[in-house]
């Protein structure tokens, strides 16, 4: 058990200080070169913040990975040895971050910014990391591999967009990775590389949740920016569809490990899909910014930016626990998945009318 616990704890551990000295030195640095989040009418906040906080992220992950793998070497074992996904993953995922960096920098349109996702995102499905099995979703089982391929695409960069977009808030887009990452550390614990490095990205992310929820402004409170919340949905992306590849995922529980991928990014991407055919809906272009995420109609509601993070994470900890209870009373897939959307968007629909009411 040590041979697993102890690089966990070693990863954790050095992402950990390693954010903690490095995410002063970033607020230094953005406060010299003046690299501020500024207010405008769609942010919340009012004053100019240090927004570069996302550039710790892969560093820290980097770090912490390699301190597992010496850690399991101290302990009689063998290093890591990465899989091509992984590296192709890694690839991809420092892309994304890069396209992250040079935004928070220079700015990016939407359509740019998606068109360089779109490239990465065709990345790990080269490397054979496709959903080929729907296991049961709506009815369907094997699909063909083009069609897995494409599907798998799309999933990433909805996963992608979903953790950027839902990044509106203190606390909320780090808030559901620590979540996520967390749940995914123990799922894929037999791949104790992968385990390690969630376990690296979550100790990072608790870190920097404490600085950008807690600090102050002008003093420790900085913001994660795109290059953060766009490597944060790679990652999620990657690891969601990695939890349903064999042996990983054995045959008899595809369904259950389908469903446990859905569960755990079910509110971002169905917000982000919500938003997009909202904005269509009512002519407006869908890389067209607005107030219309789930965190703004919460604010519009007449709840404070705290309350809203703690509604959120609330309804992903009540939709983990229904599907769990309904998983173990034997209802059907499908059946879940459609009462999680019912779910949601009676959520959103009270909240909109009591917006409406109050405004």
């Amino acid at each position: 058990m040590n041979n697993i616990i102890l690089p966990l704890v070693a990863s954790f551990l050095t992402a950990v200080i390693i954010t903690a000295i490095g995410l002063p030195l970033i607020i230094k640095a953005c406060r010299y070169f003046r690299f501020y989040d500024l207010p405008d009418e769609r942010k919340v906040h009012s004053k100019p913040v240090p927004r570069l906080g996302g550039l710790i992220f892969m560093p820290a992950a980097v770090a912490g990975l390699f301190a597992a793998s010496w850690t399991k070497v101290l302990l009689g074992g063998e290093e890591f040895v990465f899989g091509v996904s992984t590296i192709a993953m890694t690839f991809g995922g420092l892309i994304i971050y890069l396209i992250g960096v040079i935004d928070d920098r220079y700015g990016m349109k939407a359509f740019h910014k998606f068109i360089i996702q779109t490239v990465a995102a065709f990345i790990l499905p080269l490397c054979n990391l496709v959903i080929t099995d729907l296991n049961g979703l709506f009815g369907l089982h094997q699909i063909p591999f083009m069609i897995g391929y494409a599907l798998t695409v799309v999933a990433i960069l909805t996963i992608v967009n979903a953790i950027n977009l839902i990044d509106g808030i203190d606390g909320l887009s780090s808030g559901l990775c620590i979540l996520v990452l967390t749940a995914y550390t123990v799922l894929l614990i037999d791949n104790l590389a992968i385990a390690s490095l969630d376990a690296a990205i979550v100790g990072s992310l608790l870190v920097f949740w404490f600085f950008n929820m807690f600090g102050k402004v002008g003093g420790h409170k900085i913001f994660m920016g795109d290059a953060g919340s766009l490597f944060l949905g790679y990652v999620c992306a990657y690891m969601s569809i990695k939890s349903l590849m064999r042996p990983i995922a054995p045959e008899d529980c595809g369904e259950k490990q389908m469903l446990i991928s859905i569960t755990l990014l079910l509110i971002p991407v169905l917000d982000v899909i919500r938003v997009a055919l909202q904005r269509r809906i009512t002519g407006h272009g869908i890389f067209e910014p607005d107030k219309t995420h789930i965190h703004h109609i919460l604010m519009n509601a007449g709840l404070s930016m705290h309350a809203a993070l703690v509604c959120i994470l609330s309804l992903f900890l009540l939709i983990c626990g229904i599907n769990y209870a309904l998983w173990q009373c034997h209802f059907l897939m499908p059946f879940i998945v459609l009462m999680d959307i019912a779910i949601y968007a009676l959520v959103c629909g009270v909240v909109m009318l009591v917006g409406k009411s109050d405004n």
